[in-house]
């Protein structure tokens, strides 16, 4: 099977029935806890406010722990091959590569489980890179999961070097590898 024909694209109104199936089959755009019961109780309770809520650039985000953090600048997408098919985003501080220690990297992603396995996260990690260059990052750092093996190939299929180790990721418990991409 090729590449997939998909695209980013800014989330919005026509794809919420299946972003919401997505939800409702227990698929979650977080990859350390499961939020899809609350994401999709707030876009059945008012859908705009949903996608006012998900591309607001203010406020602050709930760490694992209970506390919150600054929500930093980012850029989240829908992927998209006729529906929806999973989530990727980029965090990032104008003027440095440097992140805060509660976020795990740049670039974060999650395909719906029908759906992977196909080069889906392959490809929207590819095409996040060049978004990542216009907003003056020459590198994005991405995490995984040690025992991830599929996102480690996504993540090296798209030049990623092994940057380092966690031993007890603060959020999982797990360990984690950091790589480094250059857009």
């Amino acid at each position: 099977m090729g590449t997939p024909e998909i695209s980013l694209v800014v989330p919005h109104r026509d794809l919420l029935g299946s972003y919401a199936a997505a939800l409702r089959a227990g698929w979650s755009p977080n990859t350390f806890r499961d939020v899809s019961a609350d994401e999709l109780e707030a876009l059945e309770a008012d859908p705009d406010e949903f996608l006012r809520d998900l591309l607001g650039q203010e406020g602050a985000v709930e760490l694992a722990d209970g506390s919150t953090a600054p929500r930093l600048p980012f850029r989240i997408f829908w992927i998209d091959d006729g529906e929806f098919c999973g989530v990727i985003g980029l965090r990032f501080q104008p003027g440095t590569e440097e992140l805060p220690d509660y976020v795990p990297g740049h670039v974060g992603y999650s395909i719906v489980p029908w759906k992977r396995r196909r080069g889906y996260a392959t490809r929207a990690l590819a095409l996040i890179l060049p978004v990542a260059r216009s907003m003056g990052l020459a590198r994005v750092s991405v995490t995984c999961d040690a025992e991830n093996e599929a996102s480690r190939k996504v993540i090296l299929s798209n030049g990623g070097k092994l940057i380092g180790m966690t031993p007890r990721d603060p959020e999982t418990g797990r360990p984690t590898l950091s790589y480094r991409i250059e857009t």
